[in-house]
């Protein structure tokens, strides 16, 4: 028997469903929503339906933004010479917020993953490439995590542009083995960056 009314219990249960999110705390949250003002819970519900419909792929690095080239691949003062490519947009926000690199992102949308069928099909090599040759890029920089896939992903993408006449650098010391970027610590990354170095 549950003490509290439907309604509350149906918010309670959607907001369970989201990551990292078990059953006391959606109640927390929930109760939370509950006690702040019905402008509040408005807003909030207005920023959840806006970002189901305003957000999309970047065309040219695929992070997420609200048009069709996101702020970093707009902004004149990014060096457009040097491409960092990453798995996943939370991964290029970790780089950004260490500091240590101004050039441009490109965003694979996984890794190479052949015991779950993911292949270099299934993430975004294709349209590395096409950059690679239509811009004038100077340097890659592989900033994949260090798991095994991540790892993988890297030599693969390594292998295949070196009949191109790009740097190809791979981030180096600091980022623990089979550590995922979008939880290591800024001043890590940081040096990371600053200490990669050519496959």
């Amino acid at each position: 028997m549950s003490y509290y009314p439907a309604s509350i219990q149906n918010l309670i249960k959607h907001i369970s469903k989201l990551p990292g999110i078990g059953e006391k705390t959606a109640e927390r949250l929930a109760l939370h929503i509950l006690r702040g003002t019905r402008q509040d819970a408005e807003q909030l519900a207005g920023s959840i339906l806006s970002v189901k419909e305003k957000v999309r792929l970047c065309q040219r690095c695929y992070a997420l933004s609200d048009d069709d080239l996101c702020t970093l691949c707009g902004d004149p003062a990014r060096d457009p010479s040097m491409l960092c490519v990453v798995e996943q947009p939370a991964d290029m926000v970790a780089v950004e917020k260490s500091g240590a690199f101004r050039g441009l992102y490109h965003i694979l949308s996984g890794v190479l993953s052949p015991m779950n069928g993911i292949g270099p099909e299934n993430i975004r090599l294709r349209e590395l490439i096409a950059r690679i040759e239509a811009d004038r890029i100077s340097e890659i920089v592989l900033a994949t995590s260090t798991s095994v896939e991540g790892e993988a992903t890297a030599s693969y993408i390594a292998q295949i542009l070196a009949k191109y006449p790009v740097k190809v650098t791979r981030i180096a010391s600091g980022v623990p083995m089979g550590g995922d970027l979008k939880y290591v610590d800024q001043v890590t990354l940081k040096r990371a960056m600053e200490t990669r170095h050519a496959l």
